[in-house]
Protein backbone atom coordinates (compact mmCIF):
# COMPACT_ATOMS: atom_id res chain seq x y z
CA UNK A 1 0.00 0.00 0.00
CA UNK A 2 1.20 3.46 -1.09
CA UNK A 3 2.62 4.98 2.32
CA UNK A 4 0.73 8.50 1.51
CA UNK A 5 -3.08 6.23 1.49
CA UNK A 6 -1.93 4.80 4.69
CA UNK A 7 -3.95 6.35 7.83
CA UNK A 8 -2.47 8.59 9.54
CA UNK A 9 -2.47 8.28 13.55
CA UNK A 10 -3.21 11.81 13.79
CA UNK A 11 -5.95 11.66 11.46
CA UNK A 12 -7.73 8.77 10.18
CA UNK A 13 -8.78 8.76 6.74
CA UNK A 14 -12.44 9.01 5.89
CA UNK A 15 -13.48 7.84 2.26
CA UNK A 16 -16.90 6.99 2.29
CA UNK A 17 -18.34 8.49 -0.76
CA UNK A 18 -21.90 9.62 -0.96
CA UNK A 19 -23.79 6.68 -3.34
CA UNK A 20 -25.14 9.53 -5.76
CA UNK A 21 -21.00 10.69 -6.28
CA UNK A 22 -20.70 7.22 -8.33
CA UNK A 23 -23.10 8.20 -10.85
CA UNK A 24 -21.34 9.71 -14.26
CA UNK A 25 -23.62 11.78 -16.63
CA UNK A 26 -22.05 10.37 -19.03
CA UNK A 27 -23.71 7.18 -17.94
CA UNK A 28 -27.46 8.56 -17.91
CA UNK A 29 -26.60 10.59 -21.07
CA UNK A 30 -26.01 7.44 -23.06
CA UNK A 31 -28.87 5.59 -21.26
CA UNK A 32 -31.20 8.06 -22.60
CA UNK A 33 -29.88 7.93 -26.15
CA UNK A 34 -30.76 3.82 -26.14
CA UNK A 35 -34.48 4.88 -24.73
CA UNK A 36 -34.59 8.12 -27.38
CA UNK A 37 -32.97 5.53 -30.45
CA UNK A 38 -35.80 2.34 -29.17
CA UNK A 39 -38.61 4.95 -28.73
CA UNK A 40 -38.29 6.59 -31.98
CA UNK A 41 -37.50 2.98 -33.87
CA UNK A 42 -41.02 1.97 -32.20
CA UNK A 43 -42.68 5.11 -33.57
CA UNK A 44 -41.98 4.65 -36.87
CA UNK A 45 -42.45 0.85 -36.54
CA UNK A 46 -46.08 0.93 -35.23
CA UNK A 47 -47.49 3.84 -37.86
CA UNK A 48 -45.72 2.31 -40.92
CA UNK A 49 -45.56 -1.30 -40.78
CA UNK A 50 -48.65 -2.06 -38.71
CA UNK A 51 -50.74 0.87 -39.60
CA UNK A 52 -51.11 2.20 -36.38
CA UNK A 53 -52.67 5.96 -35.92
CA UNK A 54 -50.53 8.58 -33.85
CA UNK A 55 -50.51 11.86 -33.50
CA UNK A 56 -46.87 12.26 -35.35
CA UNK A 57 -46.08 15.64 -34.33
CA UNK A 58 -47.16 15.58 -30.52
CA UNK A 59 -45.22 12.46 -30.31
CA UNK A 60 -42.24 13.12 -32.12
CA UNK A 61 -42.00 16.64 -30.20
CA UNK A 62 -42.00 14.77 -26.84
CA UNK A 63 -38.83 12.75 -28.07
CA UNK A 64 -37.30 15.59 -29.09
CA UNK A 65 -37.89 17.05 -26.00
CA UNK A 66 -35.22 14.26 -25.20
CA UNK A 67 -32.90 14.94 -27.99
CA UNK A 68 -32.58 18.45 -26.99
CA UNK A 69 -31.99 17.82 -23.11
CA UNK A 70 -29.00 15.21 -24.20
CA UNK A 71 -27.96 17.68 -26.79
CA UNK A 72 -27.85 20.58 -24.03
CA UNK A 73 -26.56 18.78 -21.47
CA UNK A 74 -23.09 17.45 -23.37
CA UNK A 75 -22.85 21.41 -24.11
CA UNK A 76 -22.91 22.48 -20.76
CA UNK A 77 -21.05 20.19 -18.79
CA UNK A 78 -17.88 17.88 -19.52
CA UNK A 79 -18.19 14.17 -19.90
CA UNK A 80 -16.43 13.21 -16.86
CA UNK A 81 -18.75 15.15 -14.68
CA UNK A 82 -20.41 13.26 -11.32
CA UNK A 83 -23.43 14.28 -10.26
CA UNK A 84 -24.83 15.06 -7.01
CA UNK A 85 -27.70 13.19 -5.41
CA UNK A 86 -30.25 16.57 -6.70
CA UNK A 87 -28.64 16.36 -10.14
CA UNK A 88 -29.40 12.99 -10.61
CA UNK A 89 -32.55 13.03 -9.35
CA UNK A 90 -33.73 15.31 -11.75
CA UNK A 91 -32.40 13.96 -14.81
CA UNK A 92 -34.37 10.66 -13.41
CA UNK A 93 -37.65 12.79 -12.74
CA UNK A 94 -37.11 13.89 -16.17
CA UNK A 95 -37.13 10.71 -17.90
CA UNK A 96 -39.51 9.32 -16.12
CA UNK A 97 -42.07 12.49 -16.89
CA UNK A 98 -41.13 12.15 -20.28
CA UNK A 99 -42.47 8.14 -20.94
CA UNK A 100 -44.93 8.96 -18.60
CA UNK A 101 -46.58 11.27 -21.08
CA UNK A 102 -45.07 9.55 -24.15
CA UNK A 103 -47.27 6.35 -23.29
CA UNK A 104 -50.09 8.97 -22.53
CA UNK A 105 -50.02 9.83 -26.01
CA UNK A 106 -49.70 5.91 -27.26
CA UNK A 107 -52.37 4.03 -25.76
CA UNK A 108 -51.77 4.26 -21.49
CA UNK A 109 -51.31 1.19 -20.06
CA UNK A 110 -51.96 -0.42 -23.69
CA UNK A 111 -49.19 0.20 -24.87
CA UNK A 112 -47.00 -2.73 -24.46
CA UNK A 113 -43.46 -0.08 -23.88
CA UNK A 114 -45.67 0.72 -20.22
CA UNK A 115 -43.10 -1.75 -18.86
CA UNK A 116 -40.05 0.67 -19.54
CA UNK A 117 -41.24 2.44 -16.74
CA UNK A 118 -39.58 0.94 -14.38
CA UNK A 119 -36.59 1.70 -15.72
CA UNK A 120 -35.68 5.20 -14.03
CA UNK A 121 -36.98 3.84 -10.17
CA UNK A 122 -34.48 0.96 -10.21
CA UNK A 123 -31.93 2.79 -11.19
CA UNK A 124 -32.83 5.91 -8.47
CA UNK A 125 -33.13 2.51 -6.02
CA UNK A 126 -29.63 1.65 -6.75
CA UNK A 127 -27.83 4.94 -7.19
CA UNK A 128 -29.47 7.41 -5.35
CA UNK A 129 -30.38 8.03 -1.31
CA UNK A 130 -33.69 6.95 0.31
CA UNK A 131 -35.64 9.61 -0.25
CA UNK A 132 -34.27 10.72 -3.48
CA UNK A 133 -35.61 7.21 -4.71
CA UNK A 134 -38.89 7.53 -2.91
CA UNK A 135 -39.44 10.45 -4.93
CA UNK A 136 -38.75 9.42 -8.25
CA UNK A 137 -40.41 6.09 -7.63
CA UNK A 138 -43.76 7.99 -6.22
CA UNK A 139 -43.49 10.18 -9.04
CA UNK A 140 -43.44 6.68 -11.51
CA UNK A 141 -46.62 5.52 -9.86
CA UNK A 142 -48.58 8.49 -10.33
CA UNK A 143 -47.84 8.90 -13.68
CA UNK A 144 -48.80 5.40 -14.32
CA UNK A 145 -51.90 5.66 -11.93
CA UNK A 146 -53.06 9.50 -14.29
CA UNK A 147 -52.15 7.33 -17.37
CA UNK A 148 -54.08 4.44 -16.53
CA UNK A 149 -57.12 6.70 -16.84
CA UNK A 150 -55.97 10.52 -18.88
CA UNK A 151 -54.70 8.94 -22.38
CA UNK A 152 -55.16 8.84 -26.35
CA UNK A 153 -56.66 5.51 -27.34
CA UNK A 154 -54.42 3.91 -30.06
CA UNK A 155 -56.31 3.40 -33.17
CA UNK A 156 -55.51 1.82 -36.84
CA UNK A 157 -55.95 3.60 -39.82
CA UNK A 158 -59.40 2.87 -40.67
CA UNK A 159 -60.36 3.55 -36.71
CA UNK A 160 -60.59 0.74 -35.04
CA UNK A 161 -59.37 1.05 -31.44
CA UNK A 162 -56.69 -1.26 -29.76
CA UNK A 163 -57.55 -1.77 -26.59
CA UNK A 164 -57.45 -4.33 -23.51
CA UNK A 165 -60.91 -4.97 -21.16
CA UNK A 166 -60.60 -3.16 -17.95
CA UNK A 167 -60.19 -5.70 -16.04
CA UNK A 168 -56.96 -6.05 -17.87
CA UNK A 169 -56.09 -2.44 -17.65
CA UNK A 170 -56.31 -2.64 -14.00
CA UNK A 171 -53.94 -5.77 -13.63
CA UNK A 172 -51.94 -3.91 -15.47
CA UNK A 173 -51.98 -1.19 -13.09
CA UNK A 174 -51.47 -3.24 -10.52
CA UNK A 175 -48.60 -5.03 -11.69
CA UNK A 176 -46.23 -1.72 -12.66
CA UNK A 177 -46.96 -0.55 -9.55
CA UNK A 178 -45.80 -3.50 -7.57
CA UNK A 179 -43.08 -4.04 -9.98
CA UNK A 180 -41.31 -0.87 -9.51
CA UNK A 181 -42.07 -1.28 -5.81
CA UNK A 182 -40.61 -4.76 -5.90
CA UNK A 183 -37.61 -3.84 -8.44
CA UNK A 184 -36.71 -0.59 -6.43
CA UNK A 185 -36.83 -2.62 -3.02
CA UNK A 186 -34.78 -5.56 -4.57
CA UNK A 187 -32.32 -2.74 -6.47
CA UNK A 188 -31.92 -0.52 -2.86
CA UNK A 189 -31.10 -4.05 -0.79
CA UNK A 190 -28.32 -5.67 -3.67
CA UNK A 191 -26.88 -2.18 -3.56
CA UNK A 192 -26.72 -2.20 0.10
CA UNK A 193 -24.83 -4.98 0.38
CA UNK A 194 -22.71 -4.32 -2.08
CA UNK A 195 -21.43 -1.19 -0.36
CA UNK A 196 -21.51 -2.11 2.90
CA UNK A 197 -18.91 -5.00 1.75
CA UNK A 198 -16.99 -2.19 -0.08
CA UNK A 199 -17.01 -0.22 3.41
CA UNK A 200 -15.91 -3.49 5.48
CA UNK A 201 -12.90 -4.18 2.76
CA UNK A 202 -11.68 -0.25 3.35
CA UNK A 203 -12.24 -0.10 6.88
CA UNK A 204 -10.30 -3.75 7.43
CA UNK A 205 -7.68 -1.92 5.06
CA UNK A 206 -7.40 0.50 7.31
CA UNK A 207 -7.40 -1.38 10.56
CA UNK A 208 -4.29 -3.68 9.34
CA UNK A 209 -2.24 -0.76 8.23
CA UNK A 210 -3.20 0.87 11.53
CA UNK A 211 -2.29 -1.97 13.61
CA UNK A 212 0.74 -2.52 11.22
CA UNK A 213 1.94 0.96 12.27
CA UNK A 214 0.96 0.88 16.23
CA UNK A 215 3.37 -2.21 16.54
CA UNK A 216 6.27 -0.89 14.63
CA UNK A 217 5.84 2.39 16.92
CA UNK A 218 5.47 0.13 20.21
CA UNK A 219 8.48 -1.99 18.86
CA UNK A 220 10.89 1.56 18.77
CA UNK A 221 9.17 2.71 21.69
CA UNK A 222 9.64 -0.50 23.61
CA UNK A 223 13.54 -0.73 22.35
CA UNK A 224 14.05 2.94 23.32
CA UNK A 225 12.51 2.20 27.07
CA UNK A 226 14.33 -0.87 27.49
CA UNK A 227 18.07 0.79 26.49
CA UNK A 228 17.54 4.06 28.30
CA UNK A 229 16.03 1.75 31.12
CA UNK A 230 19.87 1.46 32.39
CA UNK A 231 21.38 4.65 31.74
CA UNK A 232 18.83 6.50 33.82
CA UNK A 233 18.82 4.53 36.23
CA UNK A 234 22.41 5.26 36.99
CA UNK A 235 22.45 8.64 36.02
CA UNK A 236 19.56 8.77 38.74
CA UNK A 237 21.77 6.63 41.19
CA UNK A 238 24.52 8.44 40.87
CA UNK A 239 22.95 12.28 41.32
CA UNK A 240 21.45 10.83 44.48
CA UNK A 241 25.24 10.00 45.62
CA UNK A 242 26.23 13.39 44.66
CA UNK A 243 23.71 15.36 46.22
CA UNK A 244 24.09 13.21 49.65
CA UNK A 245 28.05 14.09 49.19
CA UNK A 246 27.48 17.73 48.26
CA UNK A 247 25.01 18.68 51.26
CA UNK A 248 27.92 21.43 52.14
CA UNK A 249 27.32 22.83 48.91
CA UNK A 250 24.27 24.15 48.27
CA UNK A 251 24.62 25.32 44.81
CA UNK A 252 26.10 21.55 43.28
CA UNK A 253 23.42 19.62 45.67
CA UNK A 254 20.78 21.48 44.12
CA UNK A 255 22.27 21.11 40.94
CA UNK A 256 22.66 17.44 41.25
CA UNK A 257 18.89 16.84 42.37
CA UNK A 258 18.23 19.23 38.95
CA UNK A 259 19.68 15.91 37.52
CA UNK A 260 18.13 13.29 39.67
CA UNK A 261 14.55 15.75 38.67
CA UNK A 262 15.28 15.19 35.11
CA UNK A 263 16.23 11.33 34.92
CA UNK A 264 12.71 10.77 36.68
CA UNK A 265 10.78 13.13 34.29
CA UNK A 266 12.63 10.80 31.16
CA UNK A 267 11.34 7.60 33.25
CA UNK A 268 7.51 9.26 33.12
CA UNK A 269 8.04 10.33 29.94
CA UNK A 270 8.99 6.70 28.51
CA UNK A 271 6.11 5.49 30.54
CA UNK A 272 3.31 7.55 29.08
CA UNK A 273 3.93 7.05 25.61
CA UNK A 274 3.11 3.50 26.73
CA UNK A 275 3.28 0.46 24.16
CA UNK A 276 1.52 2.44 21.03
CA UNK A 277 3.54 5.76 21.69
CA UNK A 278 2.04 9.68 20.90
CA UNK A 279 -0.43 11.50 19.22
CA UNK A 280 2.05 14.36 17.70
CA UNK A 281 -0.78 16.92 17.55
CA UNK A 282 1.54 19.65 15.68
CA UNK A 283 1.80 17.62 12.85
CA UNK A 284 -1.79 17.83 12.37
CA UNK A 285 -1.48 21.10 10.65
CA UNK A 286 1.12 22.98 8.47
CA UNK A 287 1.82 26.15 6.57
CA UNK A 288 0.16 25.80 3.07
CA UNK A 289 4.19 26.34 1.74
CA UNK A 290 4.81 23.35 3.85
CA UNK A 291 2.15 20.99 3.14
CA UNK A 292 3.05 21.63 -1.33
CA UNK A 293 6.58 21.54 -0.68
CA UNK A 294 6.34 18.10 1.36
CA UNK A 295 3.84 16.62 -1.56
CA UNK A 296 6.57 17.80 -4.17
CA UNK A 297 9.85 16.26 -2.14
CA UNK A 298 10.14 12.88 -3.93
CA UNK A 299 9.84 14.83 -7.33
CA UNK A 300 12.59 17.64 -6.58
CA UNK A 301 15.68 15.78 -7.98
CA UNK A 302 13.98 13.76 -11.21
CA UNK A 303 16.15 15.75 -13.32
CA UNK A 304 13.68 18.54 -13.84
CA UNK A 305 13.45 21.73 -12.60
CA UNK A 306 10.12 22.57 -10.25
CA UNK A 307 9.92 26.28 -9.59
CA UNK A 308 8.06 27.18 -6.59
CA UNK A 309 5.84 30.51 -5.65
CA UNK A 310 4.14 29.69 -2.51
CA UNK A 311 4.56 33.43 -0.82
CA UNK A 312 6.90 32.71 2.01
CA UNK A 313 8.46 36.17 2.10
CA UNK A 314 7.58 39.20 3.17
CA UNK A 315 3.68 40.47 3.47
CA UNK A 316 2.37 37.33 1.89
CA UNK A 317 4.33 34.59 4.52
CA UNK A 318 2.80 36.25 7.56
CA UNK A 319 -0.85 35.90 5.75
CA UNK A 320 -0.07 32.22 4.66
CA UNK A 321 -2.93 30.14 5.70
CA UNK A 322 -2.42 27.22 7.68
CA UNK A 323 -4.05 24.44 6.66
CA UNK A 324 -4.88 20.48 7.68
CA UNK A 325 -2.30 18.44 7.11
CA UNK A 326 -4.28 15.49 5.59
CA UNK A 327 -3.13 12.62 3.64
CA UNK A 328 -5.75 12.78 0.89
CA UNK A 329 -4.37 16.56 0.02
CA UNK A 330 -0.67 15.15 0.16
CA UNK A 331 -1.06 12.17 -1.97
CA UNK A 332 -3.64 14.17 -4.11
CA UNK A 333 -0.96 16.65 -5.02
CA UNK A 334 2.12 14.25 -5.33
CA UNK A 335 -0.02 12.92 -8.08
CA UNK A 336 -0.49 15.80 -9.95
CA UNK A 337 3.14 17.25 -9.82
CA UNK A 338 4.49 13.86 -10.43
CA UNK A 339 2.38 14.02 -13.79
CA UNK A 340 3.71 17.58 -14.61
CA UNK A 341 7.14 16.09 -13.61
CA UNK A 342 7.04 13.24 -15.82
CA UNK A 343 5.62 15.08 -18.97
CA UNK A 344 7.67 18.19 -18.63
CA UNK A 345 10.70 18.93 -20.84
CA UNK A 346 12.79 21.35 -17.97
CA UNK A 347 10.42 22.89 -15.57
CA UNK A 348 7.16 22.59 -13.98
CA UNK A 349 5.85 25.70 -11.61
CA UNK A 350 3.70 25.32 -8.69
CA UNK A 351 2.42 27.96 -7.25
CA UNK A 352 -0.73 28.77 -4.41
CA UNK A 353 -2.60 31.98 -3.78
CA UNK A 354 -5.62 32.78 -1.66
CA UNK A 355 -7.83 34.50 -0.53
CA UNK A 356 -10.40 35.06 2.09
CA UNK A 357 -12.91 32.63 0.77
CA UNK A 358 -10.43 30.03 -0.99
CA UNK A 359 -7.35 28.51 -1.43
CA UNK A 360 -5.28 27.96 -4.80
CA UNK A 361 -2.91 26.02 -6.03
CA UNK A 362 -1.84 25.95 -9.76
CA UNK A 363 0.61 23.24 -11.20
CA UNK A 364 1.64 23.88 -14.69
CA UNK A 365 4.89 22.50 -16.97
CA UNK A 366 6.42 23.03 -20.60
CA UNK A 367 5.58 19.93 -21.89
CA UNK A 368 3.15 19.31 -24.94
CA UNK A 369 -0.38 19.41 -22.82
CA UNK A 370 -3.03 17.34 -22.17
CA UNK A 371 -4.54 15.89 -25.72
CA UNK A 372 -7.36 18.00 -26.94
CA UNK A 373 -9.20 14.60 -27.96
CA UNK A 374 -9.23 13.54 -24.01
CA UNK A 375 -9.61 17.53 -22.30
CA UNK A 376 -12.71 16.84 -21.17
CA UNK A 377 -12.56 12.96 -19.66
CA UNK A 378 -9.04 13.72 -17.56
CA UNK A 379 -10.16 11.89 -14.26
CA UNK A 380 -11.25 8.84 -15.55
CA UNK A 381 -9.76 5.59 -14.25
CA UNK A 382 -10.04 4.02 -17.54
CA UNK A 383 -8.12 6.59 -19.36
CA UNK A 384 -5.45 5.62 -21.65
CA UNK A 385 -2.95 7.44 -24.07
CA UNK A 386 -2.14 6.44 -26.95
CA UNK A 387 1.14 5.70 -28.50
CA UNK A 388 0.77 7.95 -31.29
CA UNK A 389 -0.37 10.52 -29.48
CA UNK A 390 3.13 11.16 -28.90
CA UNK A 391 2.94 11.81 -25.18
CA UNK A 392 3.39 8.13 -24.03
CA UNK A 393 4.90 8.08 -20.65
CA UNK A 394 7.81 5.83 -20.21
CA UNK A 395 6.62 3.10 -17.24
CA UNK A 396 3.57 3.57 -17.58
CA UNK A 397 0.36 2.60 -19.75
CA UNK A 398 -1.66 5.64 -19.34
CA UNK A 399 -2.13 8.54 -17.00
CA UNK A 400 -5.97 7.70 -16.45
CA UNK A 401 -5.40 5.55 -12.89
CA UNK A 402 -3.03 8.54 -11.08
CA UNK A 403 -5.11 10.96 -12.09
CA UNK A 404 -7.92 9.65 -11.13
CA UNK A 405 -6.64 9.09 -7.85
CA UNK A 406 -5.73 12.20 -7.46
CA UNK A 407 -8.68 13.93 -8.63
CA UNK A 408 -10.96 11.61 -6.34
CA UNK A 409 -8.97 12.59 -2.86
CA UNK A 410 -9.28 16.00 -3.58
CA UNK A 411 -12.54 16.15 -4.17
CA UNK A 412 -12.95 14.23 -1.52
CA UNK A 413 -11.57 17.21 0.98
CA UNK A 414 -13.90 19.62 -0.68
CA UNK A 415 -11.58 20.76 -3.63
CA UNK A 416 -12.34 21.53 -7.40
CA UNK A 417 -10.04 20.36 -9.80
CA UNK A 418 -9.86 22.44 -13.67
CA UNK A 419 -7.87 20.76 -16.52
CA UNK A 420 -6.39 23.07 -19.04
CA UNK A 421 -3.46 23.49 -21.63
CA UNK A 422 -1.16 26.44 -21.58
CA UNK A 423 -1.31 27.12 -25.32
CA UNK A 424 -2.37 26.49 -28.77
CA UNK A 425 -0.71 22.86 -29.67
CA UNK A 426 -0.88 23.73 -33.09
CA UNK A 427 2.00 26.47 -32.15
CA UNK A 428 5.76 26.21 -33.41
CA UNK A 429 8.61 25.66 -31.24
CA UNK A 430 9.81 29.35 -31.26
CA UNK A 431 5.97 30.83 -30.23
CA UNK A 432 5.33 28.65 -27.16
CA UNK A 433 5.42 29.98 -24.40
CA UNK A 434 7.03 28.80 -21.08
CA UNK A 435 4.07 27.22 -19.45
CA UNK A 436 2.99 25.51 -22.69
CA UNK A 437 2.11 22.08 -20.81
CA UNK A 438 -0.62 20.90 -18.95
CA UNK A 439 -2.37 23.15 -16.05
CA UNK A 440 -3.84 21.64 -12.95
CA UNK A 441 -6.07 24.15 -11.07
CA UNK A 442 -7.39 23.14 -7.73
CA UNK A 443 -9.07 25.46 -5.51
CA UNK A 444 -10.58 24.47 -1.80
CA UNK A 445 -12.96 26.68 -0.13
CA UNK A 446 -10.80 28.29 2.80
CA UNK A 447 -13.14 27.18 5.75
CA UNK A 448 -12.93 23.26 4.93
CA UNK A 449 -9.01 23.01 4.58
CA UNK A 450 -7.66 25.64 7.06
CA UNK A 451 -6.53 24.59 10.68
CA UNK A 452 -9.11 28.07 12.11
CA UNK A 453 -7.96 27.24 15.93
CA UNK A 454 -4.44 28.90 15.78
CA UNK A 455 -3.85 28.76 19.63
CA UNK A 456 -1.67 25.91 21.89
CA UNK A 457 -3.43 22.64 21.09
CA UNK A 458 -1.95 21.18 23.69
CA UNK A 459 -0.02 18.52 25.39
CA UNK A 460 0.47 14.85 22.80
CA UNK A 461 -1.95 12.53 23.81
CA UNK A 462 -1.50 8.87 24.04
CA UNK A 463 -2.66 6.76 21.13
CA UNK A 464 -5.54 4.39 22.02
CA UNK A 465 -4.64 0.82 21.85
Amino acid sequence: MDKQLQPSLAQPVQMTPRISDWVRLRTLVMLRWAAICGQSVAILVAARFYGVSLNLPAVLSVVGAAVFVNLATIYLYPRNKRLSEREAMAALLFDTVQLGVLLGLTGGLSNPFALLILAPATIAATALGSRAAMIVGGSAILLVTAIAFVHLPLRLQDGTPLAVPPLFQFGFWLALVIGIVFQALYARRVASEIQVMNRALLATQMALAREQKLTDLGGVVAATAHELGTPLATIKLVSTELARELADDPELAQDAALIAQQADRCRDILRSMGRAGKDDLHLRRAPLSAVIREAAEPHADRGKEIIFDLGESGESARRQPVILRRPEIIHGLRNLIQNAVDFARHRVWVESSWSSDTITVTIADDGAGYPVQILDRIGEPDLRLRREDGLHRPGYEGMGLGLFIAKTLLEHTGARLRFANGSDPFLTESERPDRSGAIVTVTWPRRVIEATDLGALGENRPIAE
